[in-house]
């Protein structure tokens, strides 16, 4: 981690990004009155801080560059950072839109670290590989055409994966191994993951057989796991899921995501021939379903089987690109947008959610984005990637949370919200087939 001394410019695509010239050591930034992170001109895949500064201080001819050392690395970061950019795609039907996900791709880059770690956010406690964030961030990745990116990141997951096929809540990113304070595991890994190597594999015209084989042997493990979960009542053993809270109850944020893992794991057998974990993943599949049908369906899909838990933005796990979803997951959708949405116009994850009051949260936010994308209510999404807009840092990086007054506030920027927000750009330019 790194201090702020001095900030230069850097114009990729069109964009204007920040990059500061540091000393060691670690910024106190849990509250973001910062511009983000940006790649050090002359330390590729280095991260360093970027103060707040007005939108007018990036201005090509602005008095913030005055590094000639930095100034004379420039060129050369910006060739490397377009010509990776020109590698894939870049999503987005207007230029605000693209200059977006350019903002996000190039964070996206930066955050997928040598060995494939994907760090959630530059910043201590939140400098760690989780495997939930990690699945999203490859998904976005695969779909704009850095596969290999992608296939790294996998690689670290399967090298990281327990015995039992489950995962921990996160990890250090230099694969030394989990982050021992007393988290337990976060069940819901064994779903996200295969999603993740079955949008990855499907992403291209064909898939990459032999990288596939490679993969399969963690599929299995995860999948297996997945049922070994499920309990004589046919949902999933309570877990910690993406609230990252302690829960003796089952929650839609573990069994939707395992549903997904389940169905990819099928899909992924067919590919290579496996029609005997095919068949078995699919029955477990449809058992599940119908299971969270009956039990989360008769409370309007809210956060447990509770009729008093209250709206969760999980309900959006239930649809594209992760499932087809009924009318009646849409309806329950639309509702708990309403019950979620902050007056700032971000949304938080449940009614029930703990956080301060009045703050919207990035992720959540996008989830409802993709949501809607996918089920073709482009207004509504349109809306939302609007107010992300409207709502990241003065260098275009969207910040985990917004402050009840609509400043960007946490970590900037959030790997996770980076990657729902480029999976929305996705659908709306093309369709994103769910999981079958």
């Amino acid at each position: 981690m790194v201090a702020i001394a001095l900030v230069v410019i850097v114009v990729v695509g069109g964009i204007t990004a920040g990059v500061a010239a540091t000393s060691q050591g670690t910024p106190a930034v849990p509250v973001l009155y910062m511009s983000g992170i940006g790649e050090h001109p002359c330390a590729p895949g280095q991260a360093f801080a970027v103060p707040a500064l007005t939108r007018e201080q990036f201005l090509p001819d602005s008095s913030v560059l005055t590094d000639d050392n930095l100034n004379s690395c420039t060129p050369d970061a910006v060739a490397a950072s377009t010509k990776w950019l020109n590698e894939g795609t870049i999503p987005g039907s207007s230029a605000a839109q693209r200059n977006l996900a350019t903002r996000a791709l190039l964070d996206l880059r930066l955050s997928v670290e040598a060995d494939g770690a994907v760090v959630a956010g530059f910043y201590t406690n939140w400098d760690y590989a989780w495997p939930r964030d990690s699945s999203f961030v490859i998904a976005a990745l695969a779909g704009t055409g850095h596969s290999a990116e992608a296939f790294s990141a996998l690689r670290f997951l399967q090298r990281m994966q327990n015995a039992d096929g489950t995962w921990a809540a996160r990890y250090h990113p230099d694969g030394s191994g989990p982050v021992t304070d007393g988290r337990p595991a976060e069940l819901d890994a064994v779903g996200w993951v295969p999603w993740a190597v079955w949008t990855w594999a499907t992403a291209r015209p064909a898939p990459p057989r032999s990288e596939l084989a490679e993969l399969f042997p963690m599929v299995t493990e995860a999948a297996n796991a997945a049922v070994d979960s499920i309990t004589a009542g046919g949902l999933p053993n309570p877990s910690m899921d993406y609230w990252e809270d302690s829960t003796n109850e089952q929650t839609l944020g573990t069994a939707a995501p395992l549903l997904a893992g389940l169905r990819a794991a099928a899909g992924l057998a067919g590919m290579l021939g496996d029609t005997a974990d095919q068949t078995h993943w699919q029955a477990t599949a449809v058992e599940l379903s119908d299971t969270i049908t009956a039990t989360f369906g008769k409370t309007g899909y809210q956060r447990t089987p509770s009729a008093t838990s209250g709206a969760d933005a999980a309900v959006t796990f239930l649809g594209p690109p992760f499932a087809t979803p009924s009318a009646a997951v849409i309806s329950a959708a639309a509702a708990a947008r309403s019950a979620v949405t902050e007056p700032n116009g971000g949304l938080r994850p449940g009614t029930a959610w703990p956080g301060a009051t009045g703050v919207a949260y990035t992720p959540e936010t996008a989830m409802f984005a993709l949501f809607d994308a996918g089920t073709g209510q482009q207004a509504a999404a349109d809306q939302i990637l609007d107010w992300l807009t409207a709502h990241s840092t003065t260098l275009g990086e969207l910040s985990e949370q917004v402050s009840p007054a609509g400043k960007p506030i946490s970590v900037a920027p959030l790997a996770w919200t980076d990657a729902l927000v480029l999976l929305t750009l996705q659908a709306q330019q093309h369709h994103l087939p769910p999981v079958p």
